[in-house]
């Protein structure tokens, strides 16, 4: 039944994820809340392991949830899953934008498109803000202001964003630094 339920939920997640994959975030969140497969934290490393290997970022992430919850096979399906419904829409997509490429109906579904995009996307980086750089479980045992923000990741992001406004280095140099960052300052 696990599998069933793991298809439809990342099916779901494909389907409506429009604008990539940071859009697929409010999913995983909603599907972790849900059935407890994986946690917030689990959340945190999919992104990080997603942005640090090859691929899109939505499909990196369903494969390492699937990966959690059912070994290799689970990977496997998840992937097959999330991507499924793109198959299905591109395919009815082309057929339909071929045929009516100049159609005033189509141009003004694909305008509207881009707030939604816009709108997944950024609740998916408030989550991941909230997720790396905020500690709400300790914020709520002390109540200390002190303790709700993670310091050391907050600095990292701030010297990140510098670094990229600055240096413009490869995005792979950003990745591998802050990996040796989080080795060294146990982040």
């Amino acid at each position: 039944m696990i599998w069933l339920l793991m298809f439809w939920e990342f099916f779901k997640a494909g389907l409506f994820a429009v604008g990539g994959g940071l859009a697929t975030l409010p999913f995983l969140y909603d599907i972790s809340q849900r059935t407890g497969w994986f946690t917030s934290e689990d959340i945190a490393n999919m992104i990080a392991i997603s942005e640090s290997t090859p691929g899109p970022l939505g499909v990196n992430m369903a494969t390492y949830a699937g990966f959690q919850a059912l070994g290799i096979p689970g990977g496997i399906f998840t992937t097959l899953s999330l991507t499924a419904p793109a198959l299905i829409v591109i395919t009815i997509v082309y057929a339909v934008l071929t045929k009516f490429r100049e159609s005033e109906v189509v141009k003004k579904i694909f305008y509207g498109l881009r707030p939604a995009s816009t709108a997944l996307i950024t609740a998916a980086g408030l989550g991941v803000a909230k997720v790396a750089l905020l500690n709400l479980p300790l914020y709520g045992n002390t109540g200390f202001m002190t303790d709700l923000f993670r310091i050391q990741s907050i600095i990292l992001a701030v010297l990140v964003y510098m670094g990229l406004k600055k240096f413009r280095w490869h995005p792979v140099a950003y990745i591998a630094i802050s990996a040796v960052a989080g080795i060294v300052f146990s982040m």
